[in-house]
């Protein structure tokens, strides 16, 4: 059966899967936003759900002066004796774990591993539990290393030990641990998150080694592949299905122009085979947008978003940049009020925002506001953020001379006002019309038809100008102001169209 790629839209990066009977559940990286670790569902495989959050709770862990790129991330998700586990890496404290026992509701707080690396992985067998990162024992070499862990106290019950040290590629991660027939499987990450990302696995007949490094390594990369649809696949997880079949879920991205991209890195399907008792990705390594696999449904292709303000909870799709200030929201008849606060998008703060992941580069965009300006530098509109300093935003703004429609670029210390019009009070309605290459922006005041005000190209929300960007562009509302506003901008609808 044909489906295509990615299987989940959108930044999402550093996949891990389990298969709890006939159910599959995914988590993958958030970073600096929060809720933390979404975690998506799926009955086949291709259509998947998000379902929620592991870090709703801002008592779970600390987000405040959290980096760009910074916070949660490669986190991994098992399930054993009734009991779902993820473990993840948080920025400046270390590796922990945290648990549930019914997956659509809260998670426990973290508890912490005293074992360093990053991308932490559990293995589950009979009582004994495995904790495993990249986590060096020798200065002069990569290693994937290893413990047994008391689950209930994340204590280590043995001596870390060095299992594998990679084929050489270079920033060896992404460790996961299988059993599969007489073998134990270690599947890593190599070569860096970007264009020369690569997935290598090793086997032992020992769970602590030695590992033999797969003599078709790197079984998964894209870093030959002259198509330049698919760039940057790697770190990825095994999983099964109900038929026997086998395959990989991994990150990967699409591309917008040339090499880049502002969507980030998203979740890719591949289909696996075996050959001599090692996995096989037979599309010659590679990952492709359009595939041929033995699957039981078929894929629903778009996937429009639509805000719900009429309820009380937040969606589990809402994403706020760190640590949000609750009383800069409130939802209140069908409407979304926005209360601005003195903290902009130019630092490690907690500016009034929220959004959702770009999931496709065309789409449409469209959201309506009411927002009466009080004091110079009130602002509030729709923002495309990828970074504290790579956004583009439009909005209504008031300056010494009044209110304006302002399209502001922002890429690092490149600044640009690339429309500005006078506009007066009353309904705020816009519409941003997505391709590749470009956004398109159309604007409307009270009941007057939108129309075309700017065009901005996409060039500086690629995370490759961005240098070290691991997320991908997010579309919010947002509303800017100084400790003196008592604005309020009234959001009536929004919604992102595919």
């Amino acid at each position: 059966m044909k489906y295509y790629n990615p299987v989940i839209k959108g930044f999402n990066p550093d996949p891990s899967i389990c298969k709890v009977n006939d159910d599959y559940f995914l988590v993958a990286s958030s970073f600096e936003y929060f809720p933390g670790i979404p975690i998506y569902h799926s009955v086949d495989l291709i259509n998947w759900r998000q379902v929620g959050n592991c870090i709703n709770r801002s008592s779970q862990l600390s987000f405040d002066n959290v980096s760009d790129s910074g916070g949660v991330w490669a986190p991994t998700i098992r399930y054993s004796n009734g009991v779902f586990y993820v473990t993840a890496t948080m920025q400046n404290y270390g590796n922990f774990i945290i648990t549930t026992n019914d997956i659509y509701k809260d998670w426990s707080d973290p508890m912490w591993v005293s074992m360093g690396g990053i991308d932490p992985s559990l293995y589950f067998e009979g009582t004994k539990a495995y904790f495993c990162t990249n986590y060096s024992k020798h200065k002069e070499k990569e290693e994937i290393s290893m413990a047994e862990i008391d689950i209930s106290t994340g204590e280590l019950i043995t001596d870390i030990k060095p299992i594998w040290s990679g084929t050489g590629g270079g920033f060896l991660e992404a460790p996961h641990l299988y059993h599969i027939g007489e073998w134990y499987y270690l599947l890593t990450a190599e070569g860096g998150t970007f264009s020369n990302h690569m997935a290598t696995v090793a086997r032992s007949r020992n769970i602590w080694g030695g590992y033999e490094s797969c003599p078709l390594n790197p079984i998964l990369t894209n870093r030959h592949d002259t198509s330049k649809e698919v760039q940057c696949t790697g770190h990825g997880d095994l999983v099964e299905d109900q038929n026997g079949n086998w395959w990989m879920i991994h990150l990967g991205t699409r591309l917008s122009r040339r090499t880049m991209t502002h969507l980030g890195r998203e979740i890719f399907l591949t289909p696996i085979k075996w050959r001599d008792e090692w996995p096989v990705v037979v599309n010659n390594k590679k990952a492709s947008l359009e595939n041929e696999g033995e699957l039981s449904e078929q894929q629903k292709v778009r996937q429009n978003w639509y805000a719900n303000f009429k309820q009380k909870i937040w969606e589990p799709q809402w994403l706020f940049l760190r640590k949000p200030k609750n009383s800069s929201y409130h939802k209140v008849d069908g409407r979304l009020l926005l209360y601005p606060n003195s903290s902009s998008f130019d630092g490690e703060l907690q500016p009034t925002f929220v959004g959702v992941r770009q999931a496709d580069f065309i789409c449409t965009i469209n959201a309506t506001y009411y927002f009466a300006t009080s004091v110079v530098d009130d602002e509030a509109g729709v923002v495309f953020y990828l970074s504290s300093n790579f956004y583009y935003s439009i909005s209504k703004r008031k300056t010494k001379q009044g209110d304006y429609l302002i399209v502001e670029r922002v890429a690092e210390d490149f600044k640009q006002i690339a429309y500005k019009e006078r506009i007066k009070d009353g309904k705020i309605s816009l519409r941003i019309i997505a391709d590749k290459q470009y956004y398109h922006f159309y604007c409307a005041i009270g009941e007057e038809p939108l129309r075309f005000v700017c065009k901005t190209s996409t060039r500086f929300l690629a995370c490759e100008m961005a240098g070290k960007c691991f997320t991908g562009t997010v579309i919010a509302l947002y509303a800017l102001g100084n400790a003196f506003t008592n604005s309020v901008a009234k959001v009536e609808s929004f919604s992102i169209l595919t």
